[in-house]
C-alpha cells in the first residue's frame, strides 16, 4: 500500500510502481517518490534529511526504461511540477521542468512567438527536453536556449548559460549534483496563423511516421554521424522484429513498442539484440538514446 511518508513530507509516497510513470508502462517499484508541486516544495525537500540516495529524476517517463527489479533511493517525480510557464521580456519564455514539451510549444503559439514548434512533437517533459538537448526536424533546444535553471543537492537554485552546458547533438553537460528545473527559451515574434500551420504540418507528420498510439519511449537509438539509426536497423531485417511483448515498430525502426505484455527485460533485450545485429551487419555501434536505469529482477 502506498501511504504519505510524513506529515511534513505529504507528497513522499513509499514502494511506488514505475511502470503508470513511464511510456513504456514498465518497471519495477520505486522504494522512495517524492512527487513536488512547485520548485519551493522540491527545494525544501531536497535540503532535508528526509531524501535517500541515490536520486533518481523522473519526469514525464519517456526516454527512460526502468529496469523491473525497480528502484532504489529516491525518485524525484516532476511529471506534476515545478509548471510554471511564464512569457518574459524581449520575447523570452520561462518553462519549468515538469511543463510538458508540447504545452510549451502551444504557450509560444498563443502568444505568437516562434521557434519552438519542434516541441509540439517531442514526448515528455522540458526538464528532460533539456537534459538530452532534445530535438526533432531538423530543430533541436540549443538552437533557441536562452540559459537554464539548476537546482543542486541543497535546494539553491542557479542560473547557467548554454556555453555552461556545452549543447550538442542529444546531450548536455550537467554538472555533477545538480539538475535542471527550468528553461528560458529565446524566441522571435511571427503571425500566430503562421506559428499554429507549421506546427500542424509537424504534428501531421509525427502521426504518419512514428507509432503514436503505442506505447513507447520516443527514439530508441542515436541518429550515428551521417546516417539515421532507423534506416541502419531496417536494413538489417529487424523492422517488426518481437522479443516477448516488446517490438520493433512497423512505423518507424528507431521505435520499440509495447505491445501490451512487454517487460523492461523485454525491451532491454530487444535493444542489445538491435545493437549486436546492426555491429554485425555494418560495423556501425548504435549508441541508445533512452536511458536504462534501475535493478535487475
Amino acid at each position: 500500500m502506498i501511504a504519505a511518508a510524513s506529515a511534513s513530507s505529504p507528497r513522499l509516497r513509499f514502494q511506488v510502481p514505475m511502470a503508470p510513470r513511464t511510456t513504456w508502462r514498465v518497471g519495477g517499484i520505486a522504494e522512495r517518490l517524492f512527487a513536488p508541486r512547485t520548485l519551493e516544495e522540491l527545494a525544501a525537500f531536497l535540503a532535508s534529511p528526509e531524501v535517500v540516495e541515490p536520486l533518481t529524476w523522473v519526469g514525464h517517463g519517456s526516454n527512460l526504461l526502468v529496469r523491473d527489479g525497480g528502484l532504489a533511493g529516491t525518485v524525484i517525480c516532476t511529471r506534476r511540477g515545478p509548471k510554471a510557464l511564464e512569457q518574459r521580456a524581449g520575447g523570452t519564455v520561462r518553462a519549468e521542468a515538469g511543463v510538458s514539451s508540447a504545452r510549451v510549444a502551444r504557450f509560444c503559439a498563443e502568444v505568437n512567438l516562434a521557434g519552438a514548434e519542434f516541441l509540439a512533437g517531442i514526448p515528455g517533459a522540458i526538464g528532460g527536453a533539456l537534459a538530452m538537448n532534445a530535438g526533432a526536424y531538423g530543430s533541436e533546444l540549443a538552437d533557441i536556449l536562452a540559459g537554464a535553471e539548476l537546482i543542486d543537492r541543497e535546494g539553491a537554485v542557479r542560473y547557467a548559460t548554454p556555453d555552461e552546458l556545452e549543447l550538442a547533438y542529444r546531450q548536455a553537460r550537467l554538472p555533477a549534483g545538480e539538475w535542471f528545473v527550468a528553461a528560458h527559451l529565446a524566441l522571435e515574434p511571427e503571425d500566430p496563423e503562421t506559428i499554429r500551420a507549421r506546427t500542424r504540418e509537424l504534428l501531421s507528420h509525427r502521426e504518419a511516421t512514428q507509432p503514436v498510439h503505442l506505447a513507447n519511449a520516443g527514439s530508441v537509438f542515436r541518429n550515428p554521424t551521417g546516417d539515421h539509426a532507423a534506416r541502419l536497423i531496417e536494413a538489417t531485417g529487424l523492422k517488426g522484429a518481437r522479443q516477448g511483448g516488446a517490438e520493433v515498430s512497423e512505423h518507424h525502426a528507431n521505435f520499440i513498442v509495447n505491445r501490451g505484455q512487454g517487460t523492461a527485460a523485454d525491451i532491454e533485450a530487444l535493444i542489445e539484440r538491435i545493437g549486436k545485429q546492426v555491429r554485425e551487419h555494418t560495423g556501425v555501434e548504435l549508441e541508445p538514446e533512452v536511458r536504462i536505469v534501475g535493478r535487475e529482477p
